[in-house]
């Protein structure tokens, strides 16, 4: 099963942390996708600019309607993801709990249900 490890980030927060611990959560990315990897369960991962770099595309009359950032207001924002592929989803949680930014904020755990090229 394929599970989406979803990391968010709250910028207040993450700026309240001293540079050490800035850094362990650098080097703790470092160590897991090392385990990841070895164990075979690391699909993809990815890091995802900070929400003021993106732009929200809704339709309203036919026609595109673009805004900078994010659509919703929030302190905290989805930062990255590991996409893994465990034998269970009490691994996939055990996982996400390895995730250095577990520490400080939360890691969303959710189940991919659909995949392009796979049947539903």
């Amino acid at each position: 099963m394929k599970y989406m490890l979803v990391m968010h980030m709250n910028p207040v927060l993450w700026d309240g942390l001293s540079e050490d611990e800035q850094q362990a959560v650098y080097a703790g990315h470092g160590d897991f996708m090392k385990l990841l990897k070895e164990s075979g369960e690391l699909v993809t991962t990815q890091a995802l600019a900070e929400p003021e770099k993106s732009t929200t595309v809704k339709v309203r009359d036919g026609g595109p309607v673009l805004s900078d950032g994010p659509y919703l207001e929030s302190k905290e924002f989805v930062c990255g993801l590991y996409l893994v592929d465990v034998e269970t989803k009490a691994r996939a949680i055990e996982l996400a709990g390895l995730i250095p930014d577990a520490r400080h904020t939360g890691i969303e755990v959710r189940q991919v249900m659909f995949e392009q090229g796979l049947e539903m």
